[in-house]
């Protein structure tokens, strides 16, 4: 393991307080998704049945966002309205600051998806094998970002907020774990100075959606991540 950020970790107790413990069926999860977004396809349901890759939770259905929106900033505020239109309510600190100057994909997870991608052509919903934030708790971004095995990457918040639609008891109380959203960075005052990334978090009795430092480790948050499968 890299020592390069290694202070940024501390001690959590935080975790699944929901009820979440591992991803639903695929096919629930797909049926759900197709419920939400009118037109989606169908996933390749096969692929969930190799082994699960170590250190990931469960397998889980996330559409390609190319499916959902002409841009991914548009794709990732259509299921931000998604979230705001199943839960009753939903805050976003960065309304109407998701365009391309704000907010770009990191290249690893875009490659890493590409390879999913590849390997599920055909179908608009990708079988994911993923963690919901538990194995990176307590370490800042760039932290967990260091510590990524060779076939693990951040998700990004367009990935995160599918698995919240899908998944609502994994974020409903405010002592859940936070997620970090370690596939993507976020500029602030559209500089090209990228020194955040978006997490989801609960409060008030709604999710919200923010950015924080890459830098700032807490205790109440955890990277999300997904693993392409060992060959």
């Amino acid at each position: 393991m890299s020592n390069q950020f290694a202070d940024e970790e501390v001690e959590s107790s935080y975790g699944y307080l929901s009820g979440y413990r591992k991803p639903k069926g695929i096919t629930e999860q797909t049926n759900i998704l197709r419920q939400l977004i009118p037109g989606i396809g169908f996933a390749d349901e096969k692929f969930a049945e190799q082994p699960l890759p170590p250190n990931a939770e469960g397998w889980f259905a996330i559409p390609r966002w190319q499916s959902v929106g002409k841009t991914y900033e548009e794709a990732l505020q259509k299921v931000l309205d998604l979230i705001k239109q199943q839960r009753g309510s939903f805050y976003n600190y960065c309304e109407g600051q998701l365009g391309e100057q704000y907010l770009r994909r990191l290249e690893r997870s875009a490659k890493k998806l590409e390879i999913l991608g590849e390997a599920q052509k055909g179908y608009d919903i990708l079988v994911v094998a993923a963690q919901f934030g538990l194995r990176h708790r307590g370490r800042s971004v760039r932290r967990a970002r260091e510590v990524f095995m060779a076939n693990e990457f951040g998700l990004g918040a367009f990935e995160i907020a599918c698995m919240i639609l899908t998944h609502q008891d994994r974020l409903a109380n405010y002592d859940d774990l936070w997620i970090d959203c370690a596939g993507d960075e976020y500029a602030p005052d559209a500089d090209g100075r990228f020194s955040r990334a978006p997490y989801f978090y609960f409060s008030d009795g709604e999710v919200w959606f923010g950015t924080c430092y890459v830098d700032d480790a807490s205790e109440h948050y955890g990277s999300a991540s997904a693993f392409l499968p060992q060959q």
